[in-house]
């Protein structure tokens, strides 16, 4: 029932933080070649988004809600508390130590914006039940938009959305606005959680699912993106055979192997490529082996410092190409800060992968794996969840806080007061 009374941002919740996360991962992207107005961009998207979901949480306390929520489960949190913190004294070894400092307080602004959304999430659905927010509705409507966008543009402006690689002789979707991969792993975190949106849906909501999913399927084949198609392929058939349902698990298998043929074909043969160039990972495996080597040998123990993979910019094998970033997140991190940062962030991923075995009957079970999958793939080829600021960081942290939240059972005097008082103001209302 809808209380014509209740507050505006109450009535709104949802959109307001579909609208705020929409913004947020947007504030990833560069909209210009013109250094200080993406500059801006950035800062006004991404820190003006988390101020605003801060005072959002403000607004509800002064509604009366009192925060009753404490953390369980906690170790992979406290591990990434600490890779961040080897981080931040990463500065006072870091072969550029201001690169270091501004990727660190990228990372830690949009820690600080997940642990905020969640406390708002979770105070609507305790006070507000009848709001309750659901983070796949969230993610679909916040996401979707983006897709819609560079569908479009991929038609409207095809120069500005498009990027040229290997010479001219490939052509893929994300121009310099985003790295393809990293857009083909947006969209199949979208194509996901719209499957998992259309289970539950009635009437308009099959329909916007579906065409989300359409959309995804397109933005997957735009950006030629290998390891965000085989995600894809990999989350769907994990959440199909989760369902239960005998019909999409037959629609599934059938479309499948009407799939594949032109799926090997996308992914070992594009462009001539074939099995050699797939099997060498299109040039990263001796890239890597390079940077175990000659490269990290060399500062073993902590790295070059946060985000840094070398004593200059690039760093460059005796026989590969010059590379800023390492094109896999755990050598990345190898690289930043050496066996021990290394060691933290795979204990971290491991506890974090525990907490979800832990819930697996919880509702946001499969959440988590339509997230979890693509960011992980992509973490084995891009920058992943421990490289540049990125929006995989994102959403891998709101993995580390998905099951993290419970209600306490011992409440003070004058918490319990204060709910009390709360209740009776919402049926005086």
């Amino acid at each position: 029932m809808v209380k014509h009374n209740e507050p505006y941002l109450i009535r709104r919740i949802s959109t307001i933080l579909s609208i705020i996360l929409f913004i947020k991962i947007g504030g990833y992207f560069t909209i210009t070649d013109v250094k200080i107005i993406t500059q801006i961009f950035k800062v006004i998207s991404r820190v003006g988004m988390t101020i605003s979901v801060f005072l959002i949480l403000r607004q509800l306390k002064s509604y009366g809600c009192v925060n009753i929520l404490q953390l369980k489960n906690t170790m992979n949190l406290i591990l990434y508390i600490l890779y961040l913190g080897l981080g931040f004294a990463s500065f006072t070894w870091s072969t550029d130590p201001m690169y270091s400092a501004l990727q660190w307080f990228m990372t830690f602004e949009s820690f600080v914006f997940v642990y905020l959304f969640f406390q708002v999430v979770y105070n609507v659905n305790n006070y507000f039940p009848h709001k309750k927010i659901n983070l796949v509705n969230i993610f679909v409507k916040s996401i979707f938009p983006i897709i819609i966008i560079f569908v479009i543009g991929s038609f409207v402006l095809p120069d500005f959305f498009y990027r040229e690689m290997r010479g001219g002789e490939e052509i893929r979707l994300g121009g310099w606005i985003m790295n393809p991969n990293e857009l083909g792993m947006l969209a199949s975190i979208l194509g996901a959680l719209s499957y998992l949106y259309l289970i539950k849906e009635k009437g308009w909501g099959k329909v916007y699912s579906t065409i989300s999913i359409f959309a995804s399927l397109l933005i997957l084949a735009l950006t030629s993106s290998r390891s965000s198609l085989i995600g894809f392929i990999l989350i769907l058939g994990i959440l199909v055979l989760k369902s239960g349902n005998k019909k999409m698990k037959i629609a599934m298998f059938t479309l499948t192997g009407l799939v594949a043929p032109f799926a090997i074909n996308a992914i070992i043969f594009k462009d001539g490529g074939g099995v050699e160039e797939v099997m060498s990972m299109t040039g990263r495996l001796p890239f890597w082996t390079a940077l175990l080597n000659e490269g990290i040998v060399k500062e073993p123990f902590f790295g070059y410092g946060f985000m840094r993979i070398n004593y200059t910019d690039y760093f460059q094998g005796l026989n590969t190409y010059p590379g800023k970033m390492t094109h896999n997140t755990f050598m990345q991190v190898l690289m930043n800060l050496g066996f021990i940062g290394l060691f933290i962030a795979l204990f971290q991923v491991f506890f974090t992968v525990k907490n979800y075995f832990k819930s697996k009957l919880d509702d946001y079970a499969n959440y988590f794996v339509a997230i979890f999958i693509p960011i992980m793939i992509n973490s084995f080829t891009e920058f992943g969840i421990f490289g540049d600021a990125n929006y995989g960081i994102l959403f891998w942290q709101f993995l580390i806080f998905l099951f993290l939240f419970e209600e306490r059972i011992n409440l003070t005097t004058s918490e319990k007061n204060a709910i009390i008082k709360f209740n009776r103001s919402e049926k005086t209302s």
